[in-house]
């Protein structure tokens, strides 16, 4: 989940349609789970893609959500299957860094 806090954004095409609720760790899984709250108003079809995103090169974390295809819509406490995790600053950097000290060998 990267920097991924409490209260932060969802967005969907750049509309703030919610706010995260909660993040905790699945213990049966080991992963990262994020419960999100998002307004009445907007559904999602089942097959919606969910990424955490990041306001600008160092700004906050959001999730940003994709609307799929599928007619059938999520509703309370259903899971969002396809995600991608958050991009880390300093794991890009680490692995640019680890690339050009190989280049140099």
């Amino acid at each position: 989940i990267g920097g991924l806090k409490s209260q932060a954004s969802i967005k969907s095409s750049g509309v703030l349609i919610g706010r995260v609720a909660q993040i905790s760790l699945d213990s049966d899984r080991y992963e990262a789970k994020v419960t999100m709250i998002v307004d009445k108003r907007y559904q999602f079809p089942k097959d919606t893609f969910a990424n955490i995103l990041t306001s600008g090169l160092l700004g906050e974390q959001y999730i940003g959500l994709i609307p799929g295809g599928e007619e059938a819509f999520l509703k309370a406490g259903d899971e969002i299957k396809h995600t991608q995790s958050a991009v880390v600053l300093e794991d890009l950097i680490s692995k640019f860094l680890y690339s050009k000290a190989e280049d140099s060998q």
